[in-house]
């Protein structure tokens, strides 16, 4: 369940590559953001254990499935403070990259040209895209989809240092759901709005298309699957898509099936663990086909 460093060649499915001693880099640049997708069952919990005065654990909830950590450490070798989180031994999110998800929100909001515009984001994280969305002043509201409990209560208690950014800000609503549920059903993402639709929705889950966190993600990239999420967005709407791996030219077809337009951008960023570019995939698809179009 690991999130690993985009695609450079030195990153492996499974488990991330572990770089002179030190913890291994996720992905991007220097702020803050995360990403996970884990069954939401907590039994006890702990707050603020303070372990040196160069780590500090925020948060410790054991679940059926292991201990959920929320961690800060100063990695000395930057001079910048890490925000992590783990389950067990397993790195879930970590703030030292985030050069693609801030893109996620950047590309997907950049091919729509109008204004007065509500946004879905699927997975909430330590908050990276939702806060480059709330960056443009087009966005009349916001609801970002998270399934991990805890995970929208470090955002609301001050835990994390996008929080009150957030929190703050009256266009964004954190809600407490699985995404991929929810897009499959008719009654769509909001509850007490059934069927609303919105111009962006944008995702944030899972490693790859090919690479799910959990196998029952898997039908959602399929053209049923995408056809069900289409149904969620206006006339014209964006449909937007994070991947650690290289453009798959097989899921770029899968999506031309649902959308009439489709950009994979692959999205570059300095490591200084391995001290060259790595790089992780943006997937724009615009404007659903209707019915009578579709393939």
């Amino acid at each position: 369940m690991d999130k690993v460093a985009g695609f450079d060649g030195r990153v492996v499915r499974g488990g991330p590559v572990a770089l002179e001693g030190r913890d291994p880099p996720l992905e991007g640049d220097n702020t803050v953001c995360a990403r996970a997708h884990t069954p939401q069952v907590l039994l006890a919990s702990t707050r603020t254990v303070t372990m040196s005065i160069d780590f500090e654990e925020l948060d410790y909830q054991i679940t059926p499935i292991g201990a959920l950590i929320l961690r800060r450490r100063l990695e000395r070798s930057l001079g910048v403070i890490v925000y992590e989180i783990k389950l067990g031994d397993a790195f879930l999110m970590s703030s030292l990259f985030t050069a693609s998800e801030i893109a996620l929100a950047r590309l997907g909001l950049a091919a729509l040209g109008r204004n007065g515009l509500d946004v879905l984001v699927g997975g909430l994280g330590l908050g990276c895209t939702a806060a480059a969305v709330l960056e443009d002043a087009r966005v009349r509201s916001l609801h970002v989809v998270e399934l991990l409990a805890p995970v929208i209560e470090w955002h609301r208690e001050g835990l994390l240092p996008l929080g009150q950014t957030l929190t703050g800000d009256p266009r964004c609503h954190l809600v407490q759901g699985d995404f991929f549920a929810l897009s499959r059903s008719a009654a769509g993402f909001l509850p007490e709005a059934p069927q609303r639709r919105f111009d962006a929705i944008l995702l944030d889950i899972d490693h790859a298309p090919d690479y799910v966190l959990d196998p029952a993600n898997e039908s959602f990239y399929t053209h049923a699957g995408l056809t069900a999420l289409a149904r969620h967005l206006v006339p014209g709407g964006v449909f937007g898509l994070w991947s650690k791996d290289p453009p798959n030219d097989m899921f770029k077809a899968t999506l031309a099936e649902v959308f009439g337009k489709v950009e994979a951008h692959v999205v570059p960023f300095p490591n200084p663990y391995l001290r060259r570019d790595s790089a992780c995939t943006v997937y724009v698809a615009i404007e659903p086909k209707q019915a009578g179009q579709l393939a």
